[in-house]
């Protein structure tokens, strides 16, 4: 590996700006409030942060609806502020990757403002716009993954706009050749500015079938899919026309050109489609397109020792030559320690385990914020919610609020030291014992685990370049060995709730991974509840 391969095997630590940190107290956190906890993050070991969207927006969704591709929203800081963080990060020896919402803008963007205002202005087709049914009703039976008709109509233009999320967050016309080129140059302005990559949004969403043909009914929900909760009907479609388009490929290798001019910067995709795992290695193979990319296989509530088989089976069948980014949770799903809790019992021998597991994977990581202090998901009531997503399909389905609550930092201080106001979302009571500054004294925290086995994992070439091959699973177990050359480990993992015994008749030599609880024997090794360990092949 060389020092641009860094995203081989690299440790992203995603930050959610809007609850990492408020510095100027107005109850949002903000960049200044990222450079401040800078020292942090380092102290975590990751190689890299991935910032959730700091642009100019309305905030109809938190900022994933851009009215300003190029600039700093008030509300997290200035351009000015960015470029201290991003310097202060280099310091450190950890890259920036920044959120790019390149699929939609904001309906206040100053293109869409022009789109909508004639059929014959200089930005007429830099959304998609088509006429309606001879009897008024929408174009086609495309769905928005938030509700409803992927449709709204527009009373200037006398036509129907697509949205493929919000209403408030129309698509933009990647068949329009003056899209694509302005997004690149844009993108390239954060390179200049010193990014050191992507994290590409609905990064399978940028094109749509010209012809606007409607989606067929879908009668097997696939992993890897969007909306599969059976109160959302998007997950109704079999979603081949409106979404992972062959013309997507090209712009993804135009966008991996942009990239080889700045050496060491690196693009992670984010997959969501009915067929993920073959998508992420059309996105990822040749050398030409992304660097990386995952999908919701893991962000999924299964958890089983067969699910998990077969999710990275499938990974090692389809990738070939791509690269995959695994993650268990982020700002979008349910906190993986209340999603993978057993009988709905956050437990963090079960949390270590997660940690160890994920982080034994053949490919990248993302962690999410929270996850390395072992943090549930939040409960609020619906007057609390501010997200659209919970707010449309509560109760059935409450939203993503209860994973963005805002960090704890100090038990005693208000609000979890996290603001000196309200925050933008009430931070939970549950979380304030597990704050940074209760944890830290802790050798044998979440936290302290969390440094120490990702600090471990990079002194591990075999963990980063090795092959992986599953051995064996069943209702409690899964056991895959990582092969690098003639070295070899047998990875071990006891996912049930009883201690189990795994037998085998190689010599074994005990690793010492960090929160490791296996006891190794001569005929195999003993697993407690919630266990794990690694052993070294000899002979």
């Amino acid at each position: 590996m060389t020092h641009n391969d860094w995203w081989r095997g690299g440790v992203i630590y995603q930050v959610y700006p809007r609850s990492f940190f408020d510095s100027n107290g107005d109850g949002i956190g903000d960049l200044l409030g990222v450079l401040e906890k800078i020292d942090y993050i380092a102290s975590l070991n990751v190689d890299a942060i991935w910032l959730s969207p700091f642009f100019t927006s309305p905030m109809k969704d938190f900022g994933y609806d851009v009215s300003d591709y190029r600039g700093v929203d008030p509300l997290f800081g200035s351009l000015a502020d960015f470029s201290q963080l991003v310097q202060a990060a280099h310091a450190r020896g950890i890259r920036v990757l920044i959120d790019q919402v390149l699929n939609h803008s904001s309906d206040q963007h100053e293109w869409f403002k022009e789109s909508r205002s004639s059929r014959d202005n200089p930005k007429a087709d830099w959304y998609v716009w088509a006429d309606p049914k001879d009897d008024g009703t929408v174009p086609n039976n495309w769905l928005s993954v938030f509700g409803g008709p992927a449709w709204t109509w527009d009373s200037r233009r006398k036509q129907y706009y697509l949205h493929n999320f919000l209403a408030s967050q129309p698509d933009l016309n990647f068949h329009c050749e003056a899209v694509q080129q302005q997004l690149l140059d844009d993108m390239e302005f954060w390179l200049l500015l010193g990014v050191d990559g992507f994290r590409l949004d609905a990064a399978n969403f940028y094109f749509h079938d010209r012809a606007l043909r409607d989606n067929p009914p879908n009668l097997d929900i696939r992993e890897g899919s969007i909306g599969v909760r059976a109160d959302n009907p998007y997950a109704f479609q079999q979603h081949i026309h409106d979404k992972t388009q062959p013309e997507n490929l090209l712009f993804l290798k135009r966008i991996r050109q942009l990239l080889e001019r700045y050496p060491g910067s690196a693009t992670v995709a984010e997959i969501g489609c009915d067929q993920s795992l073959r998508t992420m290695a059309a996105y990822t193979g040749g050398g030409d397109t992304l660097h990386m990319a995952y999908s919701f296989d893991l962000l999924t509530e299964q958890c089983s020792p067969a699910f998990l088989r077969h999710t990275i089976e499938s990974v090692e069948r389809e990738l070939v030559d791509g690269w995959p980014c695994w993650s268990i949770g982020n700002h979008d799903v349910v906190r993986v320690m209340s999603r993978w809790a057993l009988d709905g019992q956050p437990d963090f021998s079960r949390g270590r385990l997660f940690m160890a597991l994920l982080l034994s994977l053949r490919g990248s990581v993302c962690l999410y914020q929270g996850e390395e202090l072992g943090l549930d998901e939040a409960e609020l009531q619906f007057e609390q919610l501010v997200d659209p997503y919970g707010i449309r399909f509560w109760p059935e389905f409450k939203g993503r609020d209860g994973c963005r609550t805002p960090m704890p930092w100090h038990e005693g201080d208000l609000h979890g030291g996290f603001s000196r106001e309200q925050p933008w979302l009430p931070l939970s009571s549950r979380h304030l014992p597990l704050s940074v500054a209760a944890q830290e004294p802790n050798e044998d925290s979440m936290l302290n685990t969390y440094r120490r086995f990702i600090a471990w994992r990079q002194s591990q070439p075999l963990l980063i370049e090795g092959s992986l091959r599953v051995l064996h699973h069943d209702d409690d177990l899964l056991v895959f060995e990582r092969r690098l050359g003639d070295e070899a480990w047998l990875c071990l993992f006891n996912l049930g709730s009883q201690a189990r015994h795994f037998a085998w008749t190689a010599k074994v030599e005990a690793l010492p991974a960090p929160a490791s609880t296996a006891l190794f024997g001569n005929t195999g090794v003993e697993l407690p509840a919630q266990g794990f360990g690694f052993a070294r092949l000899l002979g």
